[in-house]
């Protein structure tokens, strides 16, 4: 629950600060689903009303729902027969029908006080924490694969503290003012950009869709969000309550679309202020190369944010905790079927330890049941089958005749310059490469020269002293 006091007038490093009230919150408690628990009761009653079911989304622009004749089918993914959603498809003439009524909104939407903007968004966190958790989680874990764990920490506390936190960022950015002097008045606006935004969201993360699409309207923007066609029913569960809590119409436009489509349709507008982009490197360059060419067109300079992916590692030192690494690999490498950017794809691990960390991670493995991720990880499977550099160790089967199910696998390699340790893989696969315990100066230097990912890594070490020279190099000479 958000508490408020009062904060006075003052002076902080040459701003001002305005009389208004502050917000303080918390991140949003992690609920842990036992058994007779209230919310795993609640949970087990949504899962139940959605099985079976298919729910129609139509695009939605300002109030009006558009049921278009392009439809398609959101299929769960560990059951290829339960269509979850059946979902509209917008063209270009509804896209630009959809931009007109955002640009539209845009100005009464930007004059409005930030403070009443935020509060529809503590009001969209508070619904989530509470009455339509459960649906929020339920679509999320039969729409995208997840386990309870994997939707509560995304779904629901991750989303929360998007919507709770950029909020209250918010008020504080516009409580921040430069001082008078004499015989003036200095006054910063924090103005919208003038234009719409578009929202381009990943499968992956229930919250990342709605924290594309939230954190741009809070600021006094008008979007255009394109959720994934594989997240389509829980990111139709968040823009609904975004709409109860007092979201007006035509700030937030829905609109599936085909990719390219949308892509085409949004950079060849005028309008183009900005775009809010988590997916694929091509796509994002797509994109980017989509607005350079038609920057004569422009009102403005569009803004281009995007996060693109990676390919974390895990460092193991000699001085390594072993039980610290299998576990915290195991979990990093498999949980979620790999589907995150910040999934351990490439591990480094000196020969002195190999060979316990190697049983340990095998007697771990065998424990595991297979979960969902299939297409492009086929691919890299066949791959590591014929490679003379690679090995495969554990697992390397995949099967979709019911659903995506790809065993999580372990490769060793003997090449650390193998396109397996390269590129993005978006699965549950881990490659180690066993390196001589004395070349771990060498090794951290291949860690950061190997991919062009750099996204999230882990240290495994119980020597402080060498931690410390590990955190830093390769920024230094050692």
């Amino acid at each position: 629950m958000l508490r408020v006091r009062s904060v006075i007038l003052q002076s902080w490093k040459g701003f001002k600060t305005f009389p208004c009230a502050a917000v303080e919150v918390k991140n949003e408690p992690i609920l842990g689903f036992k058994e007779g628990s209230k919310e795993r009761s609640q949970l087990e009653k949504a899962l139940q009303n959605l099985k079976g079911k298919t729910e129609e989304i139509p695009c939605v622009i300002g109030n009006e729902e558009v049921w278009t004749k392009d439809v398609r089918y959101q299929l769960s993914p560990f059951n290829h027969s339960h269509k979850v959603s059946k979902f509209c498809y917008a063209d270009k003439e509804l896209l630009n029908k959809a931009i007109e009524a955002s640009v539209a909104a845009r100005r009464e939407w930007d004059l409005k006080p930030v403070a009443d903007r935020a509060q529809i968004f503590f009001k969209a966190a508070d619904i989530i924490s509470g009455p339509k958790r459960a649906e929020v989680l339920a679509k999320t874990m039969i729409g995208q694969g997840k386990t309870v764990v994997q939707a509560e920490i995304d779904a629901a506390a991750e989303l929360i503290d998007f919507f709770r936190f950029n909020a209250k960022h918010a008020i504080q950015l516009e409580q921040q003012q430069p001082l008078d002097s004499d015989g003036s008045t200095n006054t910063m606006l924090y103005r919208g950009l003038e234009g719409f935004v578009a929202a381009v969201a990943p499968f992956n993360f229930t919250a990342i869709g709605g924290n594309l699409a939230g954190t741009p309207a809070i600021m006094g923007n008008v979007v255009l969000w394109k959720p994934s066609d594989t997240a389509m029913s829980a990111s139709y569960a968040v823009y609904k309550i975004l709409r109860e809590s007092g979201l007006p119409p035509n700030i937030i436009q829905f609109v599936p679309a085909d990719g390219p489509v949308f892509g085409d349709t949004i950079t060849s507008s005028e309008h183009l202020a900005g775009i809010n982009f988590t997916g694929s490197v091509p796509t994002f360059k797509r994109l980017w190369k989509q607005v350079a060419q038609n920057l004569d067109i422009y009102r403005n300079f569009p803004r281009v944010a995007g996060e693109c992916g990676g390919k974390n590692f895990h460092f193991v030192h000699k001085s390594a905790d072993v039980r610290s690494v299998v576990n915290g690999t195991i979990r990093s490498a498999f949980e979620y079927g790999g589907q995150k950017c910040s999934a351990c794809s490439r591990m480094y691990v000196p020969d002195s330890l190999w060979p316990q960390i190697k049983q340990e991670l095998l007697d771990v493995h065998k424990q595991i049941k297979v979960g969902d991720s299939f297409s492009r990880i086929k691919g890299w499977l066949e791959h590591a089958k014929t490679s003379p550099h690679l090995k495969i160790i554990a697992g390397g089967n995949c099967d979709n005749k019911k659903g995506y199910f790809v065993e999580p696998t372990i490769i060793e390699t003997t090449d650390p310059q193998e396109k397996i340790m390269n590129e993005e893989i978006f699965g549950p696969i881990l490659t180690v490469y066993v390196y001589p315990e004395n070349d771990y100066k060498k090794v951290l230097h291949l860690i950061d020269n190997t991919s062009p990912y750099a996204l999230t890594g882990a240290i495994f070490s119980q020597d402080n002293f060498y931690r410390k020279i590990m955190l830093t190099c390769p920024l230094i000479e050692i």
